[in-house]
């Protein structure tokens, strides 16, 4: 099962655009595109690529142009795309006559700008490279001639490219580097905790707060990925070029990777605060002020943060402590854990995504328009779908259907991660967030012995041995 539909992706990526008649035979082929039903199903490479080049009375639906531009870079580097739509543009124009056909050329001007724009706004970080930005300009400078507003656009779509990448590149520089090694020494320290060692609750006792802050940081963090990330995260060779994959020189993933590894920072952050306190009450209080949060997030459409706090409440440290949890209210708990719960390819899970998803679609507010997935599922199920149909048809055609299914998941993931946060972000508790330490798995084992005792022997050799390596005591 794929990621859930809703309607947004259903109607953003529809094959329109293509041909205004209704093909009523089975198949129909038209200038490498060959349609079933009346749905392209396939495509050659040069057909899309065709399809993607405006002209004086054409331009691709905006959700095709999207879709073209990030089927492509399975196949074909962005450079040299736009080296071939810009190449293609200067031939079927004849922009490079010596005297310009302005009229002709002010009716194709707009749509060239307009592809340059969407292009630049869905993918800035295809134009680090200078080829592109020398392709960008090539174009611009050869149109703008027959209209002076054209100079005033390029300018204005650079600027906003620059600004985006100095913010996408800041961004990547702010997410602070955390060493887990440092925290186990902190286990020392657990009957007289030093005074670096603030506990969460300190920090912010409103479970709904925190859940806000949660999202801002998903929010953030979303915001920095870029759809094409999840192309090159999983990007093979092309079987009809035996020489190279796409991005053979870098795989551009960072952003991903740095996002996952959140998702991780989170899960051993609740079990750090859980396992830290000396006293069992106030493990138990820990414990119920974190299931208030995941409430807090599930109710926002957070279901990142959700997900990160029940595993970390899953991790066995903290679920062997059979003592604090016997002092815990579980009812709640219980109910989160069902929402995500895996069997049926974790159904109520997407269950709740869709109805998220929908309540998104016909928002009034921000705070409504909130979907955050689950992050590792849904990387998972686009690999699936990645790997579980081909690229390329036996016919050497592209397979449109694959990455119209592609599209739509990825479509849905650029809507969420446009969201503005509509909540007041506190930087104490962010910097906490980021910046407090936690433990590795062998530390929060310590931990949690020196909560509740060992109860077998194979429990006692490991605490034994813990104690030893981290605490140096024997």
């Amino acid at each position: 099962e794929g990621m859930p539909q809703t309607l947004s992706s259903t109607s953003m990526f529809t094959p329109c655009g293509f041909s205004p008649h209704l093909h009523t035979s089975k198949e129909d082929e038209q200038g490498g595109l060959i349609f079933q039903d009346g749905n392209l199903t396939s495509a050659s490479l040069d057909a899309l690529i065709q399809h993607l080049i405006p002209t004086t009375d054409y331009y691709p639906e905006v959700s095709n142009s999207h879709l073209y531009l990030y089927i492509s870079r399975l196949f074909i580097e962005p450079h040299e795309l736009l080296s071939r739509v810009c190449h293609k543009c200067i031939e079927q124009q004849r922009l490079d006559d010596p005297v310009l056909d302005k009229a002709r050329i002010r009716k194709f001007g707009p749509k060239i700008l307009q592809l340059l724009t969407e292009w630049t706004e869905t993918f800035p970080y295809d134009f680090q490279e200078e080829r592109m930005i020398g392709h960008l300009k090539d174009m611009i400078h050869r149109i703008a001639p027959c209209d002076e507003a054209y100079w005033k656009k390029m300018n204005q779509l650079l600027q906003t490219l620059n600004q985006k990448l100095a913010t996408l590149s800041h961004g990547q520089e702010g997410i602070v580097k955390i060493s887990a090694a440092v925290s186990d020494k902190l286990v020392a320290f657990k009957s007289k905790p030093p005074s670096i060692q603030r506990e969460i609750l300190s920090v912010c006792s409103d479970p709904y707060t925190l859940a806000q802050q949660l999202t801002h940081v998903e929010l953030e963090r979303l915001s920095h990925i870029g759809p094409e990330e999840f192309v090159q995260a999983f990007v093979h060779k092309d079987p009809l070029d035996g020489t190279k994959t796409c991005f053979s020189e870098q795989k551009k993933t960072s952003n991903l990777e740095a996002y996952v590894k959140w998702f991780n920072r989170l899960c051993y952050l609740v079990a750090t605060e859980i396992c830290m306190p000396a006293k069992k009450k106030q493990r138990a209080q820990v414990i119920e002020f974190f299931i208030d949060v995941a409430r807090e997030c599930f109710n926002i459409g957070n279901f990142n943060s959700l997900m990160a706090i029940i595993s970390g409440m899953n991790m066995s440290p903290v679920s062997r402590l059979k003592k604090t949890w016997s002092k815990v209210k579980t009812a709640k708990f219980f109910i989160l854990e069902h929402q995500m719960d895996p069997t049926g390819n974790f159904y109520n899970y997407r269950t709740a995504l869709r109805g998220a998803a929908h309540r998104s679609l016909t928002a009034h507010s921000n705070r409504e328009k909130i979907v955050i997935p689950f992050f590792s599922l849904l990387i998972k199920d686009i690999y699936f779908l990645n790997e579980g149909c081909a690229n390329r048809l036996p016919n050497g055609h592209v397979n449109f259907e694959k990455f119209l299914e592609l599209a739509k998941q990825v479509g849905e993931f650029i809507t969420w991660k446009q969201v503005e946060c509509p909540f007041e972000q506190d930087p104490n508790i962010i910097h906490y967030l980021h910046t407090a330490p936690i433990f590795t798995e062998d530390g929060l084992y310590l931990a949690s012995y020196e909560s509740e005792s060992p109860e077998n022997q194979t429990e006692k050799d490991r605490w034994k041995s813990l104690r030893s390596t981290i605490l140096g005591k024997t």
